[in-house]
């Protein structure tokens, strides 16, 4: 018992010193990454010597990553990549070869090996989309153009990665050159028998099985955890790492209608996991290493800040994009990954690499990361004064190139809950031909009104992260029916969070409800039992008749 009390309170303290380190990143406009790793190195025997590498800490860390990669596999939308089309793939593959190469001579030039060369080169490839759609999100730019085609390339870039690790970890033995071909054979083998096991999963058994337990969100919850960690640990018994098992286990679950309310009610979760192994990083970062190799980290961050975002300056302007939509894309590159940072823990733990190699990889994420935040957030006054020079990046005959516009029209009201009033509420809309959208989280319901024609979502109100899947840009008025109080509020506070500046209408059982409601900022609060009582009376007093409006 006093080791596991002992591990308990390393944990507690590393928590604490994260969250006063996060307090300052937020402060300073940072990704909290960069404070999670700055506390691991605080945290570590290289700082205040808190907490040393444990297993628990690793344990951690790696179910973290593997939610990390099953949320990047469940928003995995190849529909998205369709619709940008010829320039998602060819500024993502363009931007990877690029980088890859001008990275391995660059790497070759500071003294490197070949092996830990062509580790950096690919380390150096991959930005970071969770990173990139949070800070695209806090400017409500994820819809224009330049953040359609910065999301549709990055996931490209996430492919890529998968496909890399896949790579790493199915030849992370040497084999001889008789033995080549025996061993492509077999990972060929494996990996036809993962794929063909999922997708007969997918086929057959999932979509049933999501149904009945979505009636439970948080049994649904459970069984996507359950689904990643399984998926996770059959890909690392068949010789692939956890990480592809994974994303797999996503990408499984990408085309159904839950994805939304899985990745929404994982995102905290997988926050906190992850952090573990930001802090593992930090906790195995040898300042006297990372001091050493300074120097090479500030020439391939300079090399990452500036060389990516022209390759796709490039790319873009011979696609006939103009300079400012080029360039806000390109910007989105000039940092490395988490990816990246995991690549290359994968390549340590193969023994391709050592720990100077990994400080060196962290060192350009922890440059990179950071300064790329600031030039995202100032894209527009950049602009502006480099608007002359970026003309040579620009085609005579170029002109704004639009992405097509969705075929389903936005919604004017969306209904969450469909319960009796919320029922009642999409019949009057639908039948006075308001273009309506109803959420619920009873698979039922929505299968019901699908077979009318009526667009619908699984979510849930007390989802604070549902306001992010809501297309809200030309949405009127939200209707709220959930008569819960604090899904109420809470759904109300989540979409004024999210910036949606529409009607909000909540449904209360009470008076003392209904002013609360008021107080809170709801534009419209229905009181259906009141108006029930009201119409009782007419209709027993003889002075009313006909249903409830």
């Amino acid at each position: 018992m006093p080791e596991i009390d002992s591990v308990f309170h390393q944990i507690a303290l590393v928590l604490a010193l994260c969250a006063l380190v996060g307090l300052v990143a937020a402060r300073l406009r940072q990704p909290l990454i960069v404070g999670f790793i700055a506390a691991g190195i605080l945290a570590g025997p290289e700082g205040l010597g808190l907490v040393a590498e444990t297993a628990e800490i690793e344990l951690l860390a790696s179910i973290g990553i593997s939610l990390l990669l099953f949320v990047v596999g469940l928003k995995l939308d190849v529909g998205l990549i369709r619709t940008v089309g010829p320039v998602a793939l060819a500024t993502g593959l363009g931007q990877v070869a690029f980088t890859s190469a001008v990275g391995f001579g660059i790497a070759l030039a500071l003294g490197l090996s070949t092996v830990p060369a062509l580790y950096v080169a690919v380390a150096l490839t991959f930005s970071s989309t969770i990173i990139i759609v949070k800070l695209l999100s806090d400017k409500r730019e994820t819809e224009d153009l330049h953040g359609r085609i910065a999301i549709g390339f990055l996931i490209v870039q996430d492919i890529v990665v998968v496909l890399v690790m896949i790579a790493l970890t199915a030849f992370g033995d040497p084999v001889t050159a008789d033995g080549l071909g025996r061993e492509f054979l077999l990972v060929a083998l494996r990996g036809a028998a993962l794929i063909g096991g999922l997708v007969a999963l997918t086929r057959w058994v999932i979509p049933p099985l999501l149904h009945r337990v979505a009636h439970h969100p948080e049994l649904l919850v459970l069984f996507a955890i359950t689904w990643a960690v399984a998926l996770a640990a059959i890909s690392d018994v068949l010789g692939f790492s956890e990480e592809v098992g994974a994303f797999l286990a996503g990408v499984s679950l990408a085309s159904t209608p839950y994805r939304e309310a899985i990745g929404g009610r994982l995102t905290s979760l997988r926050d906190f996991l992850v952090l573990f192994f930001f802090i593992e990083l930090g906790v195995g970062l040898d300042l006297g290493q990372a001091g050493e190799l300074l120097v090479p980290a500030l020439v391939l961050s300079v090399f990452v800040l500036i060389g990516n975002p022209l390759i796709v300056l490039v790319i873009m302007g011979a696609m006939g994009y103009r300079k400012r939509v080029s360039f806000l894309a390109g910007l989105t590159v000039a940092q490395i990954s988490e990816f990246s940072l995991i690549l290359a823990a994968l390549g340590a733990g193969l023994g391709h690499i050592g720990g100077d190699i990994v400080g060196l990889i962290t060192t350009v994420g922890l440059i990179t990361i950071g300064l790329s935040t600031y030039l995202i957030y100032n894209s527009g006054w950049l602009f502006e004064r480099l608007a002359g020079p970026l003309s040579l990046f620009e085609r005579r005959s170029a002109k704004e190139v639009k992405l097509p516009e969705s075929s389903v029209s936005d919604p004017e009201v969306i209904v969450f809950g469909l319960g009796r009033l919320g029922d009642s509420i999409m019949s009057g809309l639908t039948s006075s031909g308001v273009p309506v959208m109803g959420v619920d989280i009873d698979p039922t319901v929505l299968g019901r009104w699908e077979e009318h024609g009526v667009p619908v979502m699984y979510g849930d109100a007390e989802d604070p992260e549902v306001p992010d899947a809501l297309p809200l840009a030309a949405t009127r008025w939200v209707v709220v029916t959930a008569r819960r109080r604090d899904a109420a509020l809470g759904l109300h506070h989540a979409l004024r969070h999210h910036g949606y500046e529409g009607g909000i209408a909540l449904a209360a059982d009470t008076e003392a409800d209904a002013e609360l409601f008021e107080r809170a900022g709801a534009e419209y609060v229905l009181r259906p039992f009141d108006r029930a009582a009201d119409h009782a009376v007419g209709v027993l007093t003889g002075r009313g008749d006909g249903p409830v409006g």
